[in-house]
């Protein structure tokens, strides 16, 4: 009813489903101090991540507030802070060796169409020809994280990859289909392999993932000049405070700036 994503959901059921099994008492019966002796479990015994402890303490609030109709204030819980983790970044040289290395015609299209568009995993599965607009030169992502629609850059080159691979292929309802499935959209596995080929590929040592190109992409624009809240919009961050941890591993040439005062009639 509250219209999250499927994947949102299904997240916060396995969570709820996982607690359950843990504590072997009925979710509507489980109290603040199982909860919370089940969080510290999760993190000193299992390691989870903090972002994996927020989606619980999330999911327990919803079957709470919303489900078993009480109020949120005798459960409510201090969040964890988040690890303060630098992105993994490649350079441009980096990226261009990937793309040279990817062989497979859709799985350079996807390469290039997943940096120089910034994408997230999920919004290059979903994505389908009539996000691709060549009169204004954008990609329409539809309903992105958080259900939102945004706009990208398309870049010149990339849309010329993707009109020879269109032509290739002919997908039928997503752009990136899978292989013998026409109307069939890739899975997240796939693009996963796909990336960490393609770096194997171009000699690349570093820990790539797929939203390593996100956040190259994201890093390089910074790099040229362009505005912190422009890349939010392309990146669709609701937040400018998530923007700006590439200000931690973007190159600034200080010989490039210039004070202020150099302008001035002096």
């Amino acid at each position: 009813m509250r219209n999250y994503s499927s994947r949102t959901i299904s997240t916060y059921c396995h969570l709820l489903s996982t607690l359950q099994q843990a504590t072997n008492v009925p979710l509507e019966d489980i109290d603040i101090d199982a909860f919370k002796e089940y969080l510290h479990k999760r993190i000193t015994h299992d390691g989870v991540s903090v972002s994996l402890i927020n989606q619980s303490i999330s999911a327990f609030k919803i079957l709470q507030e919303d489900v078993l109709k009480r109020p949120w204030e005798p459960f409510r819980l201090k969040r964890p802070r988040r690890e303060q983790k630098v992105p993994v970044v490649l350079s441009v040289g980096e990226i261009e060796r990937m793309i040279h290395a990817t062989t497979n015609i859709k799985h350079r299209a996807i390469v290039m169409l997943a940096y120089s568009s910034g994408l997230r995993k999920a919004e290059v599965l979903q994505i389908k020809p009539g996000a691709i607009d060549s009169q204004r030169m954008q990609l329409r992502v539809v309903q992105g994280k958080g259900k939102k629609d945004r706009y990208s850059l398309l870049s010149v080159k990339t849309l010329e990859f993707l009109r020879f691979y269109y032509r290739l292929h002919r997908p039928s309802r997503y752009l990136f289909e899978a292989q013998g499935r026409k109307g069939q959209p890739l899975s997240a596995r796939t693009l996963d392999h796909i990336i960490k080929a393609s770096a194997t590929k171009a000699g690349i040592k570093k820990n790539v993932s797929f939203h390593t190109l996100r956040h190259s992409f994201a890093t390089h624009l910074l790099e040229q000049g362009v505005n912190l809240r422009v890349i939010q919009s392309f990146l669709g961050h609701v937040s400018l405070k998530t923007t700006a941890i590439y200000l931690h591993v973007a190159r600034v040439d200080p010989s490039r700036i210039a004070s202020p005062i150099d302008s001035m009639d002096l």
